[in-house]
């Protein structure tokens, strides 16, 4: 385990005030030598922690029959029917209320062509496109890797923001968390550890402690 991230961890959350909820504990990525106008050089990755982000993500699914009934038993949040998604299509402003209250989608492929046609706009803008579900895959294990699921996303900023867990978690966990995060970063990034200006680990509320 990397002692400095560690001990930059455990400094954020020893130091963070204390407050009535349960806060988040971010990562902040900065930047650097990279052209961000150019959508090629973004980053849009997807990374399963190791541990969860200890609050669950809101996983929503659309589906029909056998497979939206197998998603209500693996703990799906939300299941919408196609008549529901209908609905949506024509109510643009729950749409958008579903669409920033749910972390992840999924669908079944069938869905895909209507969702693309009245939701793609909303849910496409925040990223937030489902992924397909072919026709007789265990939906269960989707539903359960998309919750320990995370997106790195940059678009054009050279600066942004993550969760990888929350104060209440052990600091081991949230520390292999960030490992994941930044290891999947030097992976992807052109020239690796050299694009990555700094990283700071902060909860909520607390002041940001430096990472690298």
């Amino acid at each position: 385990m990397n002692k400095t991230i560690e001990n930059a961890v455990r400094k954020a959350i020893s130091e963070a005030p204390e407050r009535r909820f349960n806060e988040r504990v971010d990562l902040a990525i900065n930047l650097q030598n990279i052209d961000m106008s150019q959508p090629a050089n973004r980053v849009d990755e997807e990374v399963i922690l190791p541990h969860s982000r200890g609050r669950s993500a809101k996983i929503a699914v659309f589906a029909s029959g056998e497979t939206a009934l197998l998603a209500q038993r693996a703990g799906a949040d939300l299941v919408i029917s196609s008549d529901e998604l209908n609905e949506l299509g024509d109510d643009k402003k729950r749409a958008r209320k579903i669409a920033d209250e749910y972390t992840y989608f999924i669908a079944e492929t069938s869905f895909m062509p209507t969702i693309g046609k009245k939701l793609g706009p909303i849910l496409g803008k925040r990223g937030k496109m489902p992924l397909p579900l072919p026709p007789n895959v265990d939906i269960a294990p989707i539903i359960n890797r998309q919750r320990n699921l995370v997106r790195v996303r940059s678009r054009d900023r050279l600066t942004f923001h993550l969760a990888v867990g929350s104060k209440d978690m052990d600091v081991q966990e949230i520390t292999e968390n960030v490992e994941a995060v930044t290891t999947k970063l030097e992976q992807t990034l052109k020239d690796g550890k050299q694009n990555l200006k700094s990283v700071y680990v902060k909860t909520t509320m607390g002041p940001a402690v430096k990472v690298m």
